[in-house]
């Protein structure tokens, strides 16, 4: 093993690596495209080759670093990256405050500043800027107006683009304006598998494989831009993931909710047993289908019906429920979390769940067993979207596994925020 960790590079690590060296036949290109499986060893090798570029070709610049957020741009690149540059000689000093890293090698000084293409008003941010480089991690998760406002401020002669996305809709914007035209673009354009990461054994290969199927398999495993059809969740309309719980009394107990006055009103109790979480009672109502309305109130006195005698942890209620948020709130018995809304993490997660035997339906839960056979993606868009029905004890058990799930998985369940009041 050398001082920086690695033990070695993928051949298409090295091509990505050496591509804008003065020696390679590939220095011509502009910039570089490297799209494919989930955990193939992208990031890491473009990150690394990225800086050693802005080193190679320019001194006392400016770069632009860009993810999603300027926090998963620190988890997912900043963290993996700092350390490997400081064993390999240069010197990192980053400014948190101000989001940007200088760094220096050799009496040269480059300045690489951090940005979150959340959303369209993120352009915004970057506009005005002159930068020799960017390097765009997860491209296919930003707004076209941001990446094409970071690179219309790639002005200075030798500046170059990076983009590395796992692959999404095949009518995505990215995939039509960029990889589609490539060539025309002058950018090389690279797909990974993730047999090239040499640092995936090929058990941990196959578990990968494991959790996926249809068209997420295609994407995440085979790194192919296809559409998703038909059910959201095919194996759990098939009842594959239908089972009941233990006898025993659980280890933990949440409650989800999809907040509805004219649409439906979805919770659902959730236990830990084990190592996995059992839906195993709910409550749904439809004010369309009964003729009548309830108030907040009458919806509070269901959810202490639901949670019964047992301690429940948390209510995770849809974010957008400010008055259920508050009732529950001024009642003062059960904490309130307001659920993660982002549907493609969401979906994504409760995917993996099931194919992990995280999560398992009571057949007691009829409602969200029915909306399973009905919930399905809308047809001929351009984003992954579910269509807007059928959804709603989807959407509380979707904000059960990107909330209360993956919070416990990472040990920080109720550090970002708990509404409880006292009495």
């Amino acid at each position: 093993m050398n001082n920086s960790g690695f033990t070695s590079f993928s051949k298409k690590q090295l091509e990505v690596l050496s591509w804008w060296h003065e020696s390679s036949t590939l220095n011509s290109y502009d910039g570089i495209i490297c799209d494919g499986a989930v955990r193939s060893g992208k990031t890491t090798c473009m990150s690394l080759s990225f800086v050693a570029w802005a080193f190679y070709r320019f001194s006392d610049c400016s770069f632009a670093l860009c993810g999603k957020t300027i926090t998963s741009l620190r988890r997912n690149v900043v963290s993996p990256l700092l350390p490997v540059l400081s064993s390999l000689g240069f010197d990192c000093r980053e400014k948190q405050s101000q989001n940007f890293i200088d760094i220096s090698l050799s009496g040269r000084k480059n300045r690489f500043y951090l940005f979150g293409g959340r959303d369209e008003s993120s352009a915004a941010l970057i506009q005005g800027m002159t930068l020799c480089g960017v390097f765009f991690d997860e491209v296919a998760l930003m707004p076209r107006s941001f990446v094409e406002q970071a690179v219309a401020r790639c002005s200075p002669s030798g500046a170059k683009f990076w983009f590395n996305c796992n692959p999404e809709n095949p009518l995505h914007w990215f995939y039509e304006e960029w990889i589609k035209k490539a060539k025309e673009k002058n950018c090389l354009h690279l797909h990974f598998l993730m047999k090239d990461n040499p640092s995936l054994s090929k058990e941990v290969i196959k578990r990968y494989e494991s959790l996926y199927s249809g068209s997420f398999y295609e994407r995440f495993v085979l790194g192919k831009w296809v559409a998703v059809d038909g059910l959201v969740y095919p194996e759990a309309a098939n009842g594959d993931y239908t089972k009941a719980p233990p006898q025993e009394r659980g280890q933990k107990f949440y409650i989800s909710c999809d907040y509805g006055t004219i649409n439906p009103m979805s919770m659902g109790l959730w236990g830990l047993f084990g190592s996995s979480w059992y839906r195993t009672r709910e409550y749904y109502y439809s004010s369309k289908k009964e003729g009548k309305q309830k108030t907040d109130e009458e919806y509070y006195t269901e959810l202490e019906r639901l949670a019964g005698s047992l301690p429940v942890e948390a209510v995770i209620v849809d974010p957008s429920a400010a008055s259920f948020i508050e009732c529950i709130r001024r009642h003062g018995k059960f904490r309130v979390i307001r659920a993660k809304n982002d549907v493609a993490y969401g979906l994504r997660r409760v995917h993996e769940a099931f194919k992990q035997g995280k999560i398992f339906i009571s057949p007691e839960c009829k409602a969200a067993l029915r909306e399973f056979s009905l919930y399905r993606w809308e047809e001929g868009s351009s984003k992954d979207t579910p269509k807007k029905e059928n959804d709603h004890a989807m959407d509380d058990i979707r904000y059960f596994v990107s909330t209360a799930l993956a919070e416990n998985e990472d040990d920080g369940f109720f550090a970002f925020a708990s509404d409880r009041k006292e009495r």
